[in-house]
């Protein structure tokens, strides 16, 4: 079992940035994959971006790319997600997922999932 904690989540402004970050902990892999889904109230989660545990295979979705950037940190076992020029429509609450093991298909599926972190962009 792999414990996920997101943090650096919050409300800012269209245009403004924010950096989320995720921490594994547990019995995480040295093959580790992990990425960023985000889901709103009704819809189901999407892929947002997806990393590798040295920092390959480094994938972001269409919609954010260009504004989202991920990347590991130096410990390999967490990931943040810088993300500028936010807009409203990236109001969501983010959620951290994990697998031991490279995918086939970065979007999935995971095996462990944070609990999620809010992120509000007003216009």
């Amino acid at each position: 079992q792999v414990h996920l904690v997101e943090s650096g989540g919050g409300q800012v402004q269209a245009g403004g940035s924010l950096r989320l970050s995720c921490a594994a902990s547990g019995r995480t892999s040295n093959y580790n994959f992990m990425a960023w889904f985000r889901q709103t109230p009704g819809n189901e989660r999407e892929f947002v971006a997806a990393i590798g545990r040295n920092g390959e295979r480094k994938n972001v979705d269409s919609l954010v790319k260009g504004r989202f950037t991920i990347s590991r940190g130096a410990d390999r076992n967490s990931i943040d997600l810088q993300m500028t020029n936010l807009k409203p429509e990236d109001t969501a609450t983010y959620i951290c997922a994990y697998r031991p093991l490279p995918p086939l298909d970065v979007t999935g599926p995971y095996d462990d999932w944070g609990q999620g972190i809010q992120v509000s962009v007003s216009s």
